[in-house]
């Protein structure tokens, strides 16, 4: 079961993507607002986030550009709902993109792939990771006293 940030102003929409999404198995977190959804974040790590573009306060373009400067975040899929079609002015900062009203199947299947996805990079990295970069150099050690 893998976790799933749902953003949308309108509460109607989440529930109906929560449903959709539960019945598959997937955790659902809901968030109102992109600034909810940034605090969410702080809390718990999703697998995946799928976001309204136009809300209220911090709009879903936004709330991508937010979660993209975010190192421990940048990778994370995004998934862009909007009932008019993919911005174009802007510059693509989510993984993919769905004009409402949404085909569901669709939609999940692409939740689904982008979960997996992810699962199998995380298999796929060395348990503890890469080590973090340091300041200070390596000493080769004949240059020690």
């Amino acid at each position: 079961m893998s976790t799933v940030l749902l953003v949308d102003d309108d509460v109607e929409n989440l529930w109906a993507l929560q449903l959709a999404l539960e019945s598959c198995g997937h955790h659902v977190v809901l968030a109102e607002s992109g600034c909810d959804a940034l605090q969410k974040l702080q809390r718990q790590l999703p697998r995946l986030i799928i976001t309204d573009w136009q809300m209220p306060g911090m709009d879903g373009v936004e709330l991508c550009r937010r979660i993209r400067c975010q190192p421990s975040l940048a990778d994370l899929p995004i998934i862009l709902l909007s009932a008019t079609p993919e911005p174009e002015d802007y510059p693509r900062c989510w993984t993919a993109f769905f004009q409402k009203p949404v085909d569901v199947a669709a939609l999940l299947d692409s939740v689904n792939i982008f979960i997996a996805e992810r699962l199998a990079e995380a298999f796929r990295r060395p348990a503890m990771g890469d080590p973090a970069p340091s300041r200070l150099q390596p000493v080769d050690s004949r240059c020690w006293p």
